[in-house]
């Protein structure tokens, strides 16, 4: 008798870092990650060619970047919570095999059109992989392996960061800015690959239901706002302002808000992210339009443009740790003050970057004060957003925060061009381009500067984090 009943099952223990598992499921993480911030790298570095290929004008460019940047932004909490509630692992494959998909449709772009469709769908797929990298990490490795873990991720990611520009000028140069695409195919399948061989599947059993209205007005207010800042066409920007308007009503009022409303409770989360929004605005004007004046204006090949930006990753790969350790001891407020106050500076000393701009006096030491600024500031960020919350709440503050910051860097690239004269121009017309990126970047500037008062008046002395 027994024989007939079924054994209790136990679930297997998540397996350690150092376990053959243990390794692949991190290997798939970094993997998925790289391949979304190299896809940022390279792209930025290939602008210039993508416009002499398929046209010029800085309106259709500000899409190729904000349409990604759309999708990724408006979507990413959606990706987290189709995570728990389908299955991170199967979501995570599902972004990977859809980004290599879209990636082979932007390397073969006939049209302007054709490449920001696609870029679309690259955005939408790395929202499903955004969010599931660290999420498999958290869910999958022995607890006692997460700090170890986390720490490997962030550093294998933070040198793909800094090899990243120049992997986009050297394949620009060599192989034309369709190549820039190809290489994210390799990448995305390795993923896929190993996610299906290697990575158990995890979701949430207590999963809130996808709050669908909240999404559906997010992208739609996303989207108005950014099509109204780039066609100079205000009144689709008060539609974006009132569908988001409207998102917020949902957020407040709805039983299962995408964006929970109680995480603001907290007035360090709420500096936090107060602060990433001015910031990551500047640094967001600051990426795009850097690597246009170097080629376009400062006649820069686009190797020589994507190593220009290297002292800025080198820094913060080589600083960044120092800087988290310091902040866990003494407090995040300080580092959050003195990291924008150098990285506005910095922006500002790039703003002189003219006609056949010499690399160690023009360029160099904007890119040091900024890579500085950057390493002080964005570990003590992460680390104030995480103390500010308790432990359950951390994969969502994560998230929110990382919304907070594409949604900056979207904005700022559809709004800068605009406000500095340039949105109507062609690159081509280097004089023009030339005085409206002094113009932007000293808005960049301004906006960083306002990061470091924003942290100065809104974060406290002190604070208790919240018990988990």
């Amino acid at each position: 008798m027994s024989d007939l009943v079924a054994p209790n099952r136990v679930a297997p223990a998540p397996p350690r870092l150092r376990s053959v598992t243990g390794g692949w499921v991190v290997t798939a993480a970094v993997l998925g990650s790289a391949v979304v911030v190299l896809d940022a790298a390279v792209v930025n570095i290939a602008v210039p060619r993508i416009g002499s290929s398929l046209g010029d004008d800085v309106a259709d460019l500000q899409w190729v970047v904000g349409g990604y940047t759309l999708a990724l932004a408006s979507l990413i909490l959606v990706g987290g919570a189709l995570g728990d509630r389908l299955g991170r692992r199967t979501v995570f494959i599902w972004g990977s095999v859809g980004f290599a998909l879209a990636s082979l449709l932007c390397s073969v772009a006939t049209s302007m059109e054709m490449l920001v469709a696609a870029r679309v769908v690259q955005g939408i797929a790395g929202a499903f992989i955004t969010p599931g990298s660290l999420a498999l990490i958290s869910s999958s490795i022995d607890r006692r392996d997460h700090g170890a873990a986390i720490g490997l991720w962030a550093g294998l990611i933070g040198v793909i960061e800094a090899v990243g520009p120049i992997v986009g000028g050297w394949l620009t140069e060599l192989a034309g800015w369709r190549s820039v695409f190809l290489i994210n195919v390799p990448f995305a399948v390795a993923v896929a690959v190993v996610s299906v061989r290697y990575l158990p599947e995890s979701r949430d059993p207590d999963a809130r239901p996808l709050d669908l209205p909240g999404a559906a007005t997010a992208v739609a207010g996303l989207g108005a706002l950014t099509y109204g800042f780039i066609g100079a066409r205000g009144w689709m920007s008060l539609l974006g302002v009132a569908l988001l308007a409207i998102f917020a009503w949902i957020q407040l009022r709805g039983d299962h808000p995408l964006l929970p409303p109680a995480l603001f409770s907290s007035r360090v989360f709420t500096a936090a992210n107060l602060v990433t929004a001015a910031v990551y605005a500047g640094l967001g004007g600051v990426y795009f339009l850097l690597p246009l004046e170097l080629q376009v204006v400062a006649g820069y090949s686009p190797l020589a443009a994507g190593a220009a930006t290297v002292p800025i990753t080198g820094i913060m790969l080589v600083s960044s740790a120092s800087a988290g350790r310091w902040a866990q001891r003494h407090g995040a407020r300080i580092p959050m003050i003195l990291g924008p106050a150098l990285a506005g500076c910095g922006a500002v000393l790039l703003s002189g970057i003219g006609s056949r701009a010499s690399y160690f006096s023009a360029v160099f030491p904007g890119t040091v004060v900024l890579g500085i600024g950057l390493a002080v500031f964005v570990a003590p960020l992460t680390g104030a957003v995480f103390a500010a919350v308790s432990a359950t709440d951390s994969g969502i503050a994560s998230g929110v925060n990382n919304a907070v910051a594409r949604t900056a860097q979207l904005l700022a690239v559809a709004a800068l061009p605009g406000l500095a004269g340039i949105s109507g121009a062609r690159i081509a017309d280097t004089a023009a381009f030339g005085s409206g990126f002094r113009i932007a970047l000293l808005i960049c500037g301004a906006l960083l500067l306002t990061g470091a008062v924003l942290a100065a008046t809104s974060m406290p002395r002190r604070w208790e984090s919240p018990v988990s």
